[in-house]
Formats: structure tokens, sequence, C-alpha cells
């Protein structure tokens, strides 16, 4: 297994344990959160693709650090895994602050509820 390999599936591991063993916030569990990283891959499929495009790259791996599977337009299966550690983990420390100042002001019940019932009401 190749580092760059390595690396992405120990970024994954990480950041659901932060989740699921500390922080806890639930977003894994939110449709919310499903439909946010549907609109990053609709993003990142194109714009990998064409920077990782094997007839012209513009960025260029070491085959021997990864396991050379590349789906749609050539893109390293790994940088999929990097994007769902990237943006899970900055979603889940976001949910993480609110929540946390909401418990220091006094807004909502340290739930991170506020924001949903906001929402029904409209």
């Amino acid at each position: 297994m190749g580092i760059y390999t390595l690396t992405a599936l120990v970024s994954v591991v990480v950041v659901l344990a932060i989740e699921l063993l500390w922080l806890r916030t639930g977003i894994l569990r939110t449709w919310r959160y499903w439909l946010a990283m549907a609109i990053v891959m609709g993003f990142q499929v194109p714009v990998d693709g064409w920077l990782t495009k094997l007839s012209d790259p513009l960025v260029l791996y070491n085959e021997a650090d990864m396991t050379g599977v590349r789906a749609p337009w050539d893109i390293p299966v790994e940088d999929f895994a990097f994007g769902f550690g990237m943006v899970t983990l900055a979603m889940v420390l976001w949910v993480h602050a609110g929540r946390r100042e909401e418990r220091r002001s006094g807004t909502g019940d340290g739930a991170g509820d506020s924001g949903r019932r906001q929402e029904q009401r409209a």
C-alpha cells in the first residue's frame, strides 16, 4: 500500500473517529450532510478530472504511492477519500463550534437545534 493510499485511508478513519467517538455532532445521520457531500462531489469530479486526466495532466502522481485505481476521468480514488475527510471534518467542526456558541450565549439548548427550529417556522 502506497503512502498516498495510506494517508487517504488514515484521514477518513481519523475524521470518523473524531465525529463518532469525540464530538458526536450526528451530522452523518442528516440528509443535509449527504446533500452537501453530493454538491461537493458534483464540483470535485469535473475539476479533479480536468486536473488529473492522463491525456494531459496538470497534477502528477507517483503511481507507486497509490492504488492506481482511477474513477471517472482518471481521478485517483484516494482523492475522493481526502475530499470526504476534509469536507466532513470542516462540517463537524463547524457544527460543534455552533453548538458551543449556543451553549455559551444561551440562545439554544446546546444541541444545535435552533437553526432547525427557525427553518420549520419559515
